[in-house]
């Protein structure tokens, strides 16, 4: 196990590579033999890592570029461990759904989805700053062509305005990696990216109010916050299917990773003093995208919609800065990927049946099509946050934690849970009851095999985690305490120590 990350990281890479010499013919299932193993592998992680341990786990360095302090630095705790494995769920799941008829030259989709998977992973257990923003860029490029090659008609112009949006923030967050080495430089004597190093930092307000900006840039664009979120209905609406699904899955998430691992812990005070600017931004982009979802008539694009609004949900449980908002924001993380990847997939089966998303085309599905109804009805409720699904769970925790911080707030937060259930509802009434009014759905085919055996352990996951978090928030829960009580040693100002809210069963249990 002393080099489990390692392999996580570079085994999918090391399989693409070999994927150029497999035969065309045989390239998913190669890549479903190879997304198998590095799942199994990331399940093996979990099996053998310690819930009730905070610290980082399975750790690794080795010196790169010792005279900058660069080095190959890798560690998992609490709040990556599930990630990690929710990316390689999300991955081998899209690729089974991959269908060889609709897909033109299958070895380089695979081959992309594979070096993809490799820089999620790395984005993840990577703990140098360096190696986190190479992971990062690279992630950009497989999914640059995935959506450039097997994209809609615009599908160009979306993947170029993906790249750009994304490029542009992180830049500005490599300028915010390099300032951070600089100081700590000064005040250590030696270069070091390594973020164990720089959680030691203290630096005064200012300098943490201009480098929070820096990151704050590159993290809001990838989540995508308001009103950086642009690129991202395009691109969902462009992506193929798989392209969406591991977008909205996985790497929007390196966004709000991106706060809980460098912005909280390195400037606790800068955190506390942009509480109101990221929570009004965040309540903007929750109730806004959530109307605008509402206005769409096509099934996908609403659904791109409602996943920006998700995500504007968990900005606020990551500010609310106590354990409740933040663990819960975590779980929602995980959430959020289970069920907007489901119901991505479950758009492009119907689009593959019927070459169209558009809610005026369809109606009475459910009289056809009853499994795939079935199954759409279970992930359109979890994204409504029904109790016993794994939405609900995320949602409560989060509003529950954003109550200590603004009860006004919590308010209009939780108002876009109903504006949400009307618009999935409405979505769901569109295309699935009433009368069979288009004869081209006559016919249709029910979820084949295939497609269940992507579909169905999401739906098990989606109930389990509902009705029985525990084995995941447990794990989180640990790690996110020691992350709030670290802020609130390293926090200068009362007024942050007093913002930084530690729960009086964290302090019984210190």
């Amino acid at each position: 196990m002393s080099h489990i990350l390692s392999v996580l990281i570079f085994f999918p890479a090391l399989a693409g590579v070999l994927g150029f010499v497999v035969e065309k013919k045989s390239a998913r299932a190669y890549g479903i033999a190879v997304a198998s193993v590095e799942l199994l592998l990331a399940i093996w992680l979990w099996v053998a890592f310690d819930g009730s341990n905070p610290a980082m786990q399975f750790t690794e360095f080795t010196p790169i570029i010792s005279q900058f302090g660069i080095s190959y630095n890798v560690g998992v705790d609490g709040i990556s461990l599930f990630i990690v494995i929710m990316s390689a769920l999300m991955t081998l799941l899209g690729i089974i759904l991959l269908d060889e008829t609709k897909i033109d030259n299958m070895k380089n989709m695979i081959v992309s989805l594979l070096f993809l998977e490799m820089t999620m992973v790395g984005v993840f257990v990577t703990l140098d700053a360096i190696m986190f923003y190479l992971y990062w860029e690279l992630s950009l490029v497989p999914m640059l062509y995935i959506i450039g090659a097997w994209g809609g008609p615009t599908r160009v112009y979306a993947a170029i305005k993906f790249f750009l949006y994304t490029f542009a923030g992180s830049l500005i967050m490599l300028v915010g990696i390099l300032a951070m080495a600089f100081y700590y430089q000064e005040a250590a004597g030696v270069w070091s990216f390594n973020l164990l190093d720089w959680y030691q930092l203290i630096l005064p307000a200012e300098k943490q109010f201009w480098l929070f900006l820096a990151f704050f840039v590159g993290f809001a664009f990838k989540v995508p916050m308001f009103p950086f979120h642009t690129w991202l209905p395009h691109a969902h609406g462009q992506a193929p299917t798989i392209g969406s699904v591991i977008l909205a899955a996985v790497l929007l998430k390196m966004g709000t990773y991106g706060f809980v691992r460098f912005s909280l812990p390195m400037f606790p005070d800068a955190s506390v003093d942009f509480i109101p600017l990221i929570m009004t931004l965040s309540l903007i982009m929750v109730v806004y995208t959530a109307m605008v979802a509402f206005a769409q008539k096509d099934m996908k694009q609403v659904i791109a919609y409602s996943s920006v609004s998700h995500m504007g949900i968990i900005m606020i449980g990551v500010f609310a800065m106590n354990p409740e908002g933040l663990g819960g924001s975590i779980f929602l993380m995980l959430s959020h990927g289970i069920v907007s990847g489901a119901l991505f997939m479950l758009v492009g089966v119907i689009y593959e049946r019927r070459g169209t998303k558009l809610m005026s085309e369809f109606g009475g599905l459910a009289s056809v099509m009853p499994v795939y109804a079935t199954i759409y009805g279970v992930m359109l409720m979890a994204s409504v946050g029904l109790p016993l699904t794994i939405g609900f769970v995320g949602e409560f925790l989060v509003l529950l934690g954003f109550y200590k911080v603004s009860t006004l707030g919590t308010i209009i937060a939780g108002s876009t849970i109903i504006i949400g259930s009307i618009y999935m509802l409405n979505l769901f009434k569109k295309s699935f009851f009433g009368p069979l009014t288009n004869e081209k759905n006559r016919n249709l085919k029910d979820l084949d095999s295939r497609e269940l055996t992507a579909l169905l352990p999401l739906v098990a996951i989606v109930v389990w985690l509902g009705v029985y978090p525990k084995p995941v928030l447990g794990p989180i829960d640990n790690s996110v305490k020691d992350l709030i009580s670290f802020m609130e040693s390293k926090a200068q100002t009362q007024e942050a120590k007093d913002m930084i809210i530690v729960s009086k069963s964290t302090k019984e249990a210190e």
